[in-house]
């Protein structure tokens, strides 16, 4: 993990439980949020279409054997699922907004459940301006919904009732590399998904993005 990135998720970890700082953990959890939406703006600023759906790590032990577009879609569509299923109980963004018209996408799910070559068609499918907006809005409706929350919120817990609620919106697969998920975030609280989604994921897959898009400016050199 970036070690930069690393110290400040430790930082906003820290801060964000304790009451007397919680409004100081919340307001870096966004700027934080705001530096590495930055990196996937650079992304797709600086590289062609062709390139979202390679990838040149197939087969590789890591969150870089994926694709660009992959990666985007799954940090999105988890926090997109997890703020408003979970957190705000209202309309996910991806049908509020008819992004799962525009982005073209045949799924509706995390992706989780694809795997080698599937990957690579689901990204050639996906219209990139649309999936960056889609990223965009998604992250601005999280940052929101963080800076609404109190301090008090953090303990609030899901049970069965919430499980339920996502294995109905059939947005988490049921085959099993998905299906875990589920039962992973109804196990935290609004502290913990704080951190997971809301932050650690993003640091994960964003840095695996870099390690694609290095790899592929090698490759057309």
């Amino acid at each position: 993990m970036d070690k930069i990135w690393s110290e400040k998720c430790k930082e906003i970890k820290a801060l964000i439980p304790k009451k007397a700082t919680f409004r100081e953990g919340v307001d870096k959890l966004i700027a934080f949020r705001g530096e590495m939406f930055g990196q996937l703006t650079q992304i797709f600023d600086s590289f062609p279409k062709e390139a979202f759906s390679l990838m040149p790590f197939a087969g590789a032990d890591g969150y870089h054997s994926k694709t660009l577009a992959y990666s985007v879609w799954h940090i999105f569509r988890i926090e997109d699922i997890v703020a408003h299923e979970m957190i705000a109980e209202d309309k996910q963004i991806f049908f509020s907004e008819d992004f799962c018209e525009s982005i073209g996408s045949p799924i509706i799910t995390t992706g989780n459940e694809l795997s080698g070559h599937e990957i690579a068609e689901f990204s050639e499918k996906l219209d990139l301006k649309e999936l960056y907006r889609y990223a965009s809005e998604v992250r601005t409706s999280t940052d929101r919904m963080i800076l609404g929350l109190e301090h008090s919120d953090l303990k609030r817990s899901f049970g069965e009732d919430m499980c339920s609620r996502l294995q109905n919106t059939r947005c988490v697969s049921e085959d099993e590399k998905a299906v875990w998920l589920i039962g992973y975030w109804c196990g935290k609280n609004i502290a913990g998904l704080i951190g997971m989604p809301f932050s650690r994921h993003w640091i994960m897959h964003i840095e695996a993005m870099r390690r694609i898009g290095d790899k592929l400016g090698k490759q057309a050199r």
